[in-house]
């Protein structure tokens, strides 16, 4: 019997690796820059093709970095909220040499929904070419463009969308609110904000929080009409949570919080099916709810040349996913530690590189994190059309894989730290110093299953590699 299970365990172990092909070994941590509270960083997105990096900073405003040198950034200007009708920055969405950004308080109902445009021809001194806000309260959680219509995703407001063909002056076309007695006839109507969007032509995917994902026909901006509707049927009966959504050909690839990622299929809007859930915190069992929950998953990116998703999982940071296989979404790697107490709520990935973007939240609603700040990262990139410059070497040798004894570690860059391994819940089994170039761990005592390495170097760069113990 234990032969045929180690036959079963090389076997998927084999199958993984092929499917793994394009996962990153390692996510190495390269600089932070941290924020004092209560200031924080909600997302970034750099510059489609200048070296610039923009940071949605709340009641900051938008901050603006120089990434000419990539491991030493510069704060070269900032805009601040009172440019912005005194409300917080949330979102952003770059369209040639104009940045939308998205306004408005979205943790309260505090202030306006609202939108500006920023000329960033040149990004140093970037400037507010109109600002906009909708005369109801509730924020804005995302913008997207197309064509000559900004799409504001208003959170209690619903969808708004505005007419930007002349940049000086945005012009309100229509507001449309999805319905609200899906999935539930009787709704708490403050858990339903339009909060993340795709745009496709003139089909818009929105992630609706609790009310799901709507898709809406906006070819008639007047009149945008909900053509399909889907929310998972286990969540009937528990909260959800419908945060972001990517979308590519048929397939939508949309975060639900402490539910992971759901990948759809939407070729036919008005009969959306799953075709894969990541479900790696058993979301709904008596183990995990809401605010126990180990993650909660929120923006992401699809890196389609490399069959990998990014996102940003609260207290478990980054988490990389490989979807070659959409039915079998499964773990790639990850960065961060559950326990040391700090929390993602936005992110972009550029090339071989992460931006991660950290929040303060000290009364752990819905996760607790006691830092706020952006974070870059580096990933050891294989896919040639994606990444022209890949990196070198991967820092860290790690065999052999499997293994079910010794676990030799040989390090190129790191020379002295810490290493634990952790178990698929990001639990820590096995923790030690290090100061040498090679290590070797027995782990010999763990149960069979897949873990995680986890190197932290003296100035606090993380990296993790994944390990299948048989």
């Amino acid at each position: 019997m234990k032969y045929k299970i180690l036959t079963a365990l090389l076997f998927i172990y084999l199958f993984n690796l092929n499917s793994f092909s394009q996962c990153p070994g390692s996510l190495t941590y390269d600089w932070n820059l941290p924020m004092t509270f209560p200031n924080q960083t909600l997302t970034c997105l750099h510059d489609l093709n200048k070296n610039y990096l923009y940071v949605a900073g709340k009641d900051q405003g938008l901050l603006i970095y120089d990434l000419t040198n990539v491991n030493s950034p510069v704060l070269i200007h900032t805009i601040p909220d009172d440019s912005l009708l005194n409300l917080d920055v949330n979102n952003l969405f770059q369209e040639g040499n104009y940045l939308y950004l998205a306004l408005g308080n979205i943790f309260d109902n505090s202030e306006h929904s609202g939108m500006a445009i920023v000329d960033i021809t040149a990004p140093s001194s970037s400037f507010v070419t109109d600002t906009w806000q909708f005369t109801d309260f509730s924020g804005a959680g995302i913008v997207k463009v197309q064509g000559d219509y900004a799409f504001l995703g208003a959170m209690q407001n619903g969808l708004i969308i505005l007419n930007t063909a002349n940049k000086n002056n945005i012009q309100f076309v229509s507001q449309f609110i999805p319905d609200l007695s899906f999935p539930t006839a009787n709704p708490d109507t403050a858990k339903y904000n339009a909060r993340g969007m795709e745009i496709v032509n003139d089909i818009l995917y929105l992630s609706f929080d609790a009310g799901g994902l709507r898709i809406i026909n906006v070819h008639d901006k007047q009149t945008p009409i909900e053509t399909g509707r889907y929310s998972l049927p286990f969540l009937n009966t528990h909260p959800r949570a419908y945060n972001n959504i990517v979308v590519d050909d048929s397939l939508a690839y949309i975060t639900i919080d402490y539910c992971g990622l759901e990948i759809l299929n939407v070729s036919d809007t008005s009969n959306i099916n799953q075709v894969g859930w990541w479900n790696p915190w058993d979301c709904g069992t008596s183990t995990n709810n809401w605010f126990n929950s180990r993650g909660h998953s929120n923006e992401l990116k699809l890196i389609k040349d490399c069959n990998l998703v990014f996102m940003s999982t609260g207290k478990s940071q980054i988490n990389v996913l490989d979807i070659s296989n959409p039915s079998l979404p499964d773990s790639c790697t990850m960065y961060g530690s559950i326990s040391d107490q700090t929390g993602t709520w936005g992110l972009d990935v550029y090339h071989d590189k992460i931006f991660a973007c950290y929040i303060f939240v000290p009364l752990g609603i819905p996760f607790y994190s006691n830092w706020a700040g952006i974070k870059m990262i580096s990933w050891d990139n294989t896919c040639e059309n994606y990444v022209h410059e890949p990196d070198q070497k991967n820092p860290i040798n790690i065999y052999p894989i499997p293994s079910n004894e010794l676990l030799n570690i040989e390090f190129t860059k790191l020379s002295s730290g810490k290493i634990s391994i952790s178990n698929t819940l990001g639990e820590i089994i096995l923790q030690s110093s290090y100061h040498d170039n090679t290590v070797q761990i027995n782990i010999d005592e763990l149960p069979t299953g897949i873990y995680y390495t986890n190197l932290t170097d003296e100035q606090g760069s993380q990296s993790f590699t994944k390990v299948l113990k048989q």
